[in-house]
């Protein structure tokens, strides 16, 4: 067996999204103020910065205005400001507008940018790189390292050279063990290792469950007359019954669109598709007169976490801590995440930085906790926890006035007290004898598609000869539980076509995996109802490559 090299860092950071790249700054900015030498390194999966990052997006800037003040004058591309602000309440043939007025004032977008989050995460790399962060792209973390006292040294990548039967291939290279003083894990929503992390550490004892929600985006190009940069649309209501959800159009620069679609994923109906959905949501007319005449140019998705303030672990160990959308700071009603992922990066820093002052290693970092329960992140998902388990809960018109009378009066500094609280969303599925199947259109191919054709332009790619990623813990279980009780829904939550069931050998239906499909969305990790599949990281590199998402 090849011995595994290793290397010393004071801060090891997994993620290079927005959370870890602004530890990262922040790190190297105080280092340089107080003139200390500070060894910092990003891993990250995707074969560059921004490859895996996707989000609508609009963004609030608080955070960025801290962490660099000057990003204007840096070339952020923080360039369209949001000039139009619609709420749409759809019904199967027309909508409704909630007038601006009506809606709490943190939902109204006011000095918020609609924007390409990858290529905001790739002008933080920059940012990085120049403050001398030293960025690792297509070096998944693979493995927690621990000392002997339990607490985490760090990681190590994954081996690479790896066939599908567990022999090396030519091309075999051992991965690299990466030690710390502290390592940040920013994998984003329901990272691998933050997940045995959790396990672990007894994370979420103290806590609600994590709860989710898979967001399906398309970029299209417009006509220059339809295209009106700022423009923002959210939308709720139709077509989704059984579930919650909602829309989002984003005029952003260049006569794009970025248009997406997220299903809260404890939906109770088996037989739903995320992915189907999103596809004929974007039939109504309303939605197609915002994008017809255009072209589709790519194509993802990606979970993201709706739990809020209630469901926030516990965030440090001895050694490490969970920073953005790892722990979950996502806040739902605004649909923004990265301001409060950005802040949360900041404070793990700081606290981070003064340790290594003081000559510490692998202990707790209090500080961390103790500063962001009493920061403006929990401040504002305080105010907003329970709209989404009321509207989860009561769904339709009455979760809907619910959420927005309790957001009201936190706003008017009244508030409830009471918290209401989450089920974790695999268990939340109907047996098929249940509920009533789901009939969805076919694709036109211009308006509507299938799922391969997506995945083909999500540059989706992945060594066809490794070992499958998304490993089962009970390879029977697929035929022995999910198709017989639940039609095998992962054939329909998967929105890249990594799952469907075949004919096997014998006659009897077997689950066939596509591992080179996946998009890495993490839903079947999330939904499977029987938590059988584990989703692991594959060869460095593989995945999609999204351009501007």
């Amino acid at each position: 067996m090849s011995q595994r090299e290793s290397m010393a860092y004071d801060v090891v950071i997994v993620g290079g999204g927005p959370a870890g790249l602004s530890a990262a700054i922040r790190l190297k900015q105080l280092a340089a103020a107080a003139e200390r030498e500070l060894n910092v390194c990003i891993l990250e999966k995707g074969s560059e910065v921004g490859a895996h990052i996707l989000s609508g997006a609009v963004i609030d800037p608080i955070a960025l205005n801290e962490l660099i003040p000057d990003w204007k004058d840096k070339g952020a591309p923080l360039t369209v400001p949001v000039t139009e602000n619609h709420h749409w309440v759809l019904t199967g043939k027309s909508k409704f507008s909630i007038p601006e007025m009506l809606m709490p004032p943190l939902m109204r977008n006011r000095g918020t940018y609609t924007l390409s989050l990858g290529n905001f995460c790739r002008w933080l790399q920059g940012q990085a790189e120049e403050l001398g962060v030293e960025i690792f792209p297509g070096f998944p973390a693979a493995e927690i390292l621990f000392n002997e006292d339990g607490s985490v040294r760090g990681v190590a990548t994954g081996d690479m050279g790896i066939a599908r039967d567990g022999s090396h291939r030519p091309d075999y290279q051992p991965g690299m063990e990466l030690h710390a003083r502290y390592t940040f894990f920013a994998e984003g929503a329901r990272g691998h290792l933050t997940k045995r992390l959790t396990e672990i550490f007894g994370l979420r004892d103290q806590s609600g469950p994590q709860v989710f929600g898979i967001g399906i985006k398309e970029l299209w190009d417009i006509p220059a007359d339809k295209h009106k940069p700022g423009r923002v649309i959210h939308t709720q209501g139709w077509p989704l019954k059984d579930a919650w959800g909602g829309g989002f159009l984003y005029h952003q620069e260049n006569n794009q669109v970025a248009l997406g679609f997220v299903v809260a994923l404890d939906y109770s109906n088996p037989y739903l598709s995320p992915f189907d959905e999103m596809q004929r949501w974007k039939m109504h007319p309303a939605v197609r007169a915002e994008i017809e005449g255009g072209r589709r140019v790519s194509y993802g998705a990606r979970a993201i976490n709706e739990g809020g303030y209630q469901a926030i672990p516990k965030l440090v160990f001895p050694g490490g801590a969970l920073i953005g959308c790892s722990a979950g700071f996502l806040n739902v009603p605004r649909i923004k995440g990265t301001h409060t992922a950005m802040k949360s990066a900041m404070l793990a820093a700081e606290a981070a930085f003064q340790a290594i002052g003081a000559d510490r290693r692998g202990d707790t970092l209090d500080a961390y906790e103790i500063n962001l329960r009493s920061s403006w992140i929990v401040k504002e998902l305080k105010k907003v926890r329970n709209a989404q388990p009321a509207v989860a809960h009561w769904s339709g018109t009455l979760g809907t006035l619910y959420a927005g009378l309790d957001m009201w009066l936190n706003q008017l500094g009244i508030g409830v007290p009471w918290t209401l609280k989450h089920k974790p969303d695999n268990e939340r599925l109907k047996c098929k004898d249940q509920v009533r199947p789901v009939d969805y259109p076919k694709p036109d191919g211009v308006l509507t598609f299938d799922r391969l054709s997506s995945v083909f332009i999500s540059n989706t790619n992945h060594e066809e000869d490794q070992p499958v990623h998304l490993t089962l813990k009970d390879a029977d279980i697929p035929t022995a539980i999910n198709l017989p009780v639940y039609a095998g829904p992962e054939q329909r939550y998967c929105p890249a076509g990594v799952y469907e069931f075949v004919d096997g050998e014998n006659g009897e239906p077997k689950l066939q995996i596509n591992a080179q499909n996946c998009v890495h969305c993490k839903t079947c990790d999330i939904k499977d109802p029987t938590q059988n599949i584990n989703w692991v990281t594959p060869e460095g590199g593989g995945g999609p490559n999204y351009p501007n998402m």
